[in-house]
């Protein structure tokens, strides 16, 4: 981006950017770090830049939509003005600046807008062999575009004067301060947030994009350019190595990757060619008449980093539109910048080559036709984030057909491209990576998707384990993400894997790893799957509490409790139940337990008949033909598993943000429902064992996830759990331990496991806790103790791949 400044005049602005990138006389940066550094300072002006940008988007298609015209026409239509706003701030005309600024204020009236405008557009889209245009003609100074942006007819009814006028006060704004890969944010507003989630759709920010095509190729490539640097043979093999690249986003939406990988590229392709000209100039090197050093005359045609290398699939009309555009600006800018060092660039007007972006299912295609594979393609990308439970049938057909016998209905729907990408790459190497929801790693699916990618022989390159996606669009969806990367036969670079101790909201820490395994953790490459019962057979079976399934006719609020227990034989059958909230939080809540009923008290209890009835009723409109068949049983809970002693309470999910997973004791005459997990535990070994970070780190590392909190599941955390064989010695020192977290629990009367459980636990319980990790990791690790929660996950594998192999 180029940042002028004229002399004389005021920029503060200016110069605290430059403030922020001053290099000290001691200092010797790499060139990667200044470039971070430029980022830094820079991208804060574009950011600011975009929101406006965005807010003017806004108000053009809310005229737009105020005058009646339909989604897809507004949606062109914006496209087209936005790339001659773009190319009236870019220089793109070559002639003189503000073209279609001064064509808007001379040229244009309210009442003719429409027409004008179709007339402009005509204009773009036909050569200059082909017009027939007066010599004073407003439309003669235009430039033929081609490229199929202004091609076809886009028939536009009287627009408002409010749209007019919106459009020259967007005429003042500098378009050439924004970024091309915000323009999908700035089209969202045609959107709404429903049909976002429906779409899976996510955009997403130049940051989050580098975490991805960094480690998969960019940085890689960065590295080679500052080793070469002082060597003309090695930079000409980087050089060719570049024009050889293919990228090929198969889910590209409006462009994002492509656009940030094309700057990147074009950028990185710009300094090798700067460092090669200084080099020819410091040694002399002349070719012919020319001097070499100078370049100005055949910069161009060393350009191998050029748009038709560059490939999308795109399923919807309007985000394909938005990336063949802004590929064409960022093409532009790329441009802009070689004219600045070397005093010309290629002019691309008229457009002879462009991005090859197809409006098509990526699920439903070869993608061989966009691209043919081969060692030099890297497949990178956003794929959408859609869950089972949002999954349209035609997705969830589409999946079926990808996946073939291998469909796991548990999924999602982003793991269809993996299964593309393993059919599209075949033998050939290549590299490949998409951003993707954290299930991808957590729970059931791991296997089903994990297992072919390794059997065909791909390592994982690098990965980010879970943290919180940030989008540029407005209401942009709360997401919870993990970036895998894969390569093939190869042993370096080392695999990168970024963790993220402080929660997935917090920075990312990088540690080489030796193996990257299915759940992102630098240890042996195992995939968990359901034992049927605990791995170790010393832990209690367990299993889920009791469900009502009465639309609520058994269960009582504390709103209703009075009502309730005024009927004297209700009362009777009156039980406290322990649901999530009521674990955790201490909340109050009650059910009519009624496996005792006695007919003749359902006979004298009006409120006992209408509950019965309002039960009976709910079952009966049921689709489900098991709750229809329990509707002749309406008094009871439609699973029953209340145990009849004192037993472990579990709940089901916990927040990531707690240091220790969060079970309680609780009397038999105390229900717990089917948000919980039940087990009998009389010693308070297994409530021991659950208290344990090395538990906590077994959820962290293999469950699953709602949204970023943890998600407890009786196969692959509790029965999977890989505890090795406890001694009658080890089995005391837990019992005893665990008896310390109950009695500081104690301690704390009134205060409920969400209060003690915070980030600042009570010294006491903290202490408490400790003496369970202890006890526990003794179990794992006889000698010694745990250096990192790495440490923890790595021993876990270990005992999980020692205890498996004896099955």
């Amino acid at each position: 981006m180029v940042h002028p400044h004229t002399v004389g005049e005021s920029n503060p602005h200016l110069v605290e950017c430059l403030r922020a990138i001053a290099i000290g006389f001691d200092e010797d940066p790499s060139l990667v770090e200044i470039l971070a550094r430029m980022r830094s300072a820079f991208d804060a002006q574009a950011e600011t830049a975009a929101v406006r940008a965005a807010r003017l988007m806004g108000t053009l298609y809310t005229e737009l939509e105020t005058a009646g015209v339909d989604e897809d026409a507004a949606t062109l239509l914006l496209t087209r003005l936005l790339f001659l706003l773009f190319a009236d701030d870019t220089g793109m005309w070559k002639s003189k600046p503000d073209l279609f600024k001064n064509y808007l204020v001379q040229h244009t009236t309210p009442g003719s807008l429409h027409t004008d405008l179709t007339g402009l557009f005509d204009v773009l889209d036909t050569a200059d062999k082909d017009r027939r245009l007066a010599a004073d003609s407003p439309y003669a100074v235009f430039r033929y575009v081609n490229g199929g942006l202004f091609d076809g007819t886009l028939p536009l009814p009287v627009l408002p004067p409010q749209f007019r006028a919106a459009l020259l006060e967007a005429c003042e704004f500098d378009w050439g301060t924004i970024s091309p890969a915000v323009f999908g944010s700035m089209f969202q507003t045609v959107k709404d947030k429903e049909s976002r989630r429906t779409g899976g759709e996510h955009y997403t920010t130049e940051q989050n994009i580098l975490k991805t095509i960094g480690p998969l190729f960019l940085d890689e490539l960065n590295d080679r350019l500052d080793a070469a640097w002082d060597d003309k043979a090695q930079l000409t093999r980087l050089h060719n190595d570049l024009g050889r690249l293919r990228i090929l986003d198969p889910a590209c939406g409006c462009g994002n990757f492509l656009i940030v990988a094309y700057k990147e590229m074009r950028s990185l392709e710009l300094r090798l060619l700067t460092r090669r000209r200084d080099l020819d100039q410091m040694s002399g090197v002349r070719t012919g008449k020319v001097d070499r050093s100078q370049m100005t005359l055949d910069v161009t045609q060393h350009v191998k980093v050029t748009l038709d290398h560059f490939f999308g699939v795109e399923i919807d009309e309007w985000p394909a539109r938005i990336a063949g555009t802004a590929m064409l600006l960022v093409d532009h800018l790329a441009n802009q910048a070689m004219e600045e060092e070397f005093g010309t660039s290629p002019d691309r007007l008229p457009i002879k080559i462009a991005a090859g972006i197809h409006r098509r299912n990526a699920l439903r295609i070869d993608w061989a036709t966009v691209l043919p594979p081969s060692d030099d393609v890297i497949v990178v990308g956003n794929p959408p984030f859609v869950g089972r439970k949002y999954r349209t049938p035609a997705q969830a057909a589409d999946m079926k057909l990808v996946w073939g016998k291998a469909y796991n209905v548990n999924l999602d729907f982003v793991t269809s491209w993996y299964a593309k990408a393993l059919q599209y790459f075949g033998h050939h190497r290549g590299r490949w990576a998409f951003v993707s929801t954290n299930s991808i790693s957590q729970g059931e699916p791991v296997p089903s998707l994990w297992k072919p990618i390794l059997d065909a022989g791909w390592r994982c390159r690098f990965a980010h384990r879970s943290f919180k996606w940030t989008t540029e669009a407005k209401d942009g969806a709360a997401v919870h993400v993990s970036i895998v990367g894969f390569d093939r036969g190869r042993t370096t670079p080392r695999p990168m894997l970024w963790t993220y101790p402080d929660g997935p909201g917090g920075p990312g820490t990088l540690t080489e790893a030796r193996t990257i395994n299915p759940y992102l953790v630098d240890g042996p490459v195992v995939m968990v799957t359901k034992p049927g019962r605990p791995l170790n057979p010393q832990m209690p079976v367990a299993g889920l509490g009791s469900m009502p399934n009465d639309g609520g006719a058994l269960l009582v609020s504390p709103a209703q409790y009075t009502q309730v227990a005024a009927d004297p034989v209700a009362a009777k059958y009156l039980r406290p139940i322990v649901g999530a909230d009521e674990l955790l939080y201490g909340k109050k809540r009650w059910c009519l337990w009624l496996v005792d009923l006695d007919p003749a008290d359902l006979r004298r209890s009006p409120v006992l008949q209408d509950r019965i009835e309002r039960c009976r009723t709910t079952r009966l409109d049921s689709r489900n033909p098991d709750t229809v068949a329990m509707a002749e049983q309406p008094h009871l809970f439609w699973h029953i598993a209340q145990p009849e002693t004192n037993y472990l309470c579990i709940p089901s999910t916990v927040s990531e943000s707690r240091r220790y997973f969060t079970p309680a004791y609780f009397d038999s005459h105390v229900i717990s429902s089917n948000l919980n997990y039940v087990a009998s535990d009389p010693d308070g070994f297994a409530f021991g064992v659950l208290s344990s970070s090395m538990f906590m780190t077994w959820m962290q590392t293999v469950g699953g996830r709602l949204e970023s909190r943890l998600r407890f599941s009786r196969s692959f955390t509790y029965d999977a759990f890989p505890l090795p064989h406890v001694s009658v010695e080890n089995r005391s020192a837990v019992v005893a331990a665990a008896r310390l977290v109950v009695d500081a629990r104690a301690r704390f009367e009134g205060q409920s496991l969400a209060q003690l459980y915070s980030t600042a636990m009570p010294a006491e319980l903290l202490r408490a806790h400790e003496a369970v990790d202890q006890a526990v990791d003794a179990v794992f690790l006889p000698s010694g103790s745990f250096a990192s929660e790495e440490d923890r996950a790595l021993a876990l594998f270990k005992s999980y791949a020692a205890l498996t192999a004896r099955r």
